[in-house]
Formats: structure tokens, sequence, C-alpha cells
């Protein structure tokens, strides 16, 4: 009696457990995707203000870097103090007054996650994430048959989806 399995049988088992994995990282995902297109406004955001001590007389030009900031917009100068869109320096003390906005401490820890990079411990994660969704692709296609009607329209609707994608990139 022969008990082997046919390959689409074992595809159908390893894309099924994979895809009930991921299904809660995916959620994630998902949630932290739709933050981060809203990363350049305000939405979810609430102000805080930070106060740091740095060395007195920093230069103009090094103190974004000082403070960690991308840049400073709308400064103004005087003797004691440099003015800039979201803060204060004051020369002669060091200290620093900044208002940030930042997202709820959840939210931002998942929008990290999403955007960690390859000096960040995160990023083995994200790898991992991104060859299980792969596994999910090529799976896909060996559950059903190949001369099966449904594998065809899975074939068209996958190759709109990479029409769509690069429509998108090109045109939009």
């Amino acid at each position: 009696m022969n008990n082997k399995k046919p390959v689409n049988q074992k595809f159908r088992t390893v894309h099924r457990y994979v895809g009930n994995f991921l299904a809660g990282i995916m959620a994630v995902y998902a949630i932290s995707g739709i933050v981060l297109i809203f990363r350049d406004t305000n939405f979810l955001k609430s102000e805080h203000q930070i106060e740091k001590v740095l060395k007195p007389n920093i230069r103009t030009e090094n103190l974004a870097k000082e403070l960690k900031v991308r840049s400073l917009q709308n400064l103004k100068e005087n003797a004691d103090t440099i003015s800039f869109k979201n803060g204060t320096y004051n020369k002669t003390t060091g200290l620093a007054q900044i208002s940030v906005m930042k997202l709820p401490m959840v939210l931002d820890k998942l929008t990290h996650l999403h955007k960690a990079k390859s000096g960040d411990p995160l990023y083995w994660f994200n790898i991992f994430f991104g060859i299980s969704l792969l596994i999910l692709v090529i799976t896909s296609f060996w559950m059903f048959r190949p001369k099966t009607r449904i594998f065809t329209k899975g074939l068209y609707f996958s190759l709109s989806g990479i029409a769509l994608i690069l429509v998108m990139i090109f045109y939009g």
C-alpha cells in the first residue's frame, strides 16, 4: 500500500501551516504599514517636550546633528539663543528645548519593526518574514493541479497583481 501524498497535497500542508503561522505577523505588518503611510502627518501623534543639555556654544551648522534631528528650519540666532521651528538652544547654558511629535509607544514599536535596518537586530526577523512570504507564494502554485481551470485562473490573478504593481511603480 502506497502512503505517499501527491506533491500538491504536501505543498497544501506547508502552505496551510506557514500561512496560519504568519497570519498574526501579517496583521501587525498591515497595521504598521498603514500607520507608516501617514508618517509625514501628525495622525495619531502627540506632542512631547524634550530638554537636552548639550555643550555650550555649539555652532549652528552642528546643532541638528547634536540634537539628532534632520534639519533645523526657520533659524533665528541672537547673542544667547538659536531659535528654530520646534525649539530653542541656549548657547550659554547648552540647554536645548525641543517639541517633537511621537506615535503612542506600541505603534512606535510596530513601525520600528516594519522599517528595521541591517544594523538593527530586528532585521533578521524581517528577512525571515520575507522568505516565509515567498514560501507562501511558491506553495500557492502547487495548491491545484497545473492543468485545472482554477490553477489557470490563479496564474491570471498573479500576473494581474504583478501588472498592477508595475503600473503603480512606473506611472503612479
